[in-house]
């Protein structure tokens, strides 16, 4: 257990550093991804269906959504 108490923050500050190098609109589509991955996940689950499919559906839409998001942002 406290090993894995261990791991968490390094994993946490390993990823944080390698989003430093990526452009707004990469950020903007891998939060979008990951957020949608979770969320489609999750409903996808609590409907009785397959959770990797609804991650798999959801990431798609959360990249899109995130690239719209961006492209909005650089328009205004």
């Amino acid at each position: 257990m406290k090993k894995f108490l261990l791991l968490v923050p390094v994993c946490a500050a390993l990823t944080m550093s390698g989003c430093s190098n990526m452009t707004t609109t990469q950020q903007r589509e891998l939060s979008g991804g990951a957020i949608g991955a979770a969320a489609g996940a999750g409903i996808t689950a609590i409907a009785g269906g397959n959770p990797i499919w609804g991650a798999i559906g959801g990431a798609a839409a959360g990249v899109l959504g995130g690239y719209i998001y961006d492209k909005n942002q650089k328009s205004n």
